[in-house]
């Protein structure tokens, strides 16, 4: 069987080992301290569990228009305008999860041999996206100025020129929970209009933060017309299963990305996309103790690790956290799997080696447990 040269550009992710040898222990009856979840730990909140249910009840289980249901994507245009960004329904493309639109955005942009510069560490997909639509590229690695742009601004000024085509920009950040100042995105601003530059802004972490309010990229002078901002309803509502994300641009990547997305996945879920509409409309309680929850394990998990000496960068946003390791990372991934138990992530996954990404999507006790395994086997 003869496979397209596009596939065969893309490796499996790297932390399919990781999670298939963490399975393989938990299958002999190991106790395996999961911190390698990408995904929030806590239940969809109820009343938009019910939104589902009663959707479903009223039939609401057929096909939708392509682009999707017109309550939502009014309803999402109305957030995003909350947010300063000034978007419509039509500016809105509802997807089955935010993957799906930055699948969408880059395909939509990208062509043989076009230039993409990524920000490392950068969440792994991006990387499989853009050579899936046969796009090079340029990576700028901010490990060496605390995983914050600010102070990298130079080095990207560099990387990008007129041949660049596009530029990924994630904050908050995975893998590291950085939230970019709004003087390192005025700087993105202003390189990506000097090079006349389309950018994609992935929001997807917007409502997980700690003290900081991140802005859109979108609101600045000059943004509008060339930036993609992709959200999601995965980990602001913990609906990670239910399959929910959007992309707002101009309308005419809009209609670029509908060809697309009605070729494709046809469309977002009937009943899931009603779902969202309540997502949207009321649940910032649940939101809040989840955010609150999740910074008192930031705290936790940094208090635990600076009394082994391990100095970590502390995250301003999502639910993660790199420990600097050995530098193969991914041998020290698996030692630690094997002989602690505990699952992390690699950081060479996503362009920074020498680290493992550790998620506290998961209780204090386990959290605790987690780090008392990796000091009493030697790996702090």
């Amino acid at each position: 069987m003869n496979f397209s040269q596009r596939i065969q550009r893309v490796e499996p992710s790297a932390t399919l080992a990781i999670s298939s040898l963490a399975s393989q222990l938990e299958s002999e009856g190991k106790d395996v301290v999961d911190l390698s979840v990408g995904e929030p730990d806590f239940p969809t909140p109820d009343n938009v569990v019910e939104a589902g249910k009663e959707a479903m009840d009223a039939g609401h289980t057929g096909y939708t228009p392509s682009k999707g249901v017109p309550e939502l994507r009014a309803a999402i245009a109305e957030k995003l305008r909350d947010d300063g960004l000034d978007y419509e329904a039509d500016n809105v493309v509802v997807t089955p999860g935010a993957k799906q639109a930055l699948y969408e955005a880059v395909q939509s942009t990208v062509d043989d041999g076009d230039e993409v510069v990524l920000l490392d560490p950068a969440w792994v997909s991006y990387e499989a996206m853009v050579k899936l639509a046969g796009g090079d590229l340029n990576r700028v690695d901010l490990a060496p100025h605390d995983f914050q742009l600010e102070p990298a601004l130079d080095d990207l000024g560099e990387a990008v020129s007129d041949d660049t085509e596009l530029l990924v920009v994630n904050s908050p950040n995975n893998p590291t929970g950085a939230v970019y100042s709004d003087a390192a995105l005025e700087g993105v601003r202003d390189i990506a209009v000097d090079h006349d530059v389309t950018v994609i802004s992935d929001e997807i972490y917007e409502r997980i933060t700690y003290g900081v309010d991140p802005t859109s990229l979108a609101t600045f002078d000059g943004m509008r017309e060339r930036t993609i901002t992709v959200n999601g309803f995965s980990k602001a509502y913990s609906m990670t299963g239910w399959r929910l994300g959007y992309l707002a641009a101009p309308e005419e990547l809009v209609s670029q990305a509908s060809k697309l997305h009605s070729h494709s996945v046809s469309s977002a879920t009937n009943f899931v996309q009603r779902a969202g509409i309540e997502a949207l409309g009321d649940t910032e309680a649940a939101v809040g103790e989840m955010v609150e929850a999740f910074h008192e394990r930031r705290d936790r998990l940094a208090a635990l690790l600076e009394e082994h000496d391990v100095d970590v960068r502390m995250p301003d946003g999502a639910f993660y956290m790199m420990l600097p390791v050995a530098d193969d990372d991914q041998q020290w991934c698996e030692d630690v799997l094997e002989q602690a138990h505990v699952a992390t992530v690699p950081g060479s996954a996503f362009g920074a080696p020498g680290y493992a990404r550790m998620s506290y999507a998961n209780s204090i006790e386990r959290i605790e447990e987690a780090v008392r395994r990796l000091a009493d086997e030697g790996f702090l």
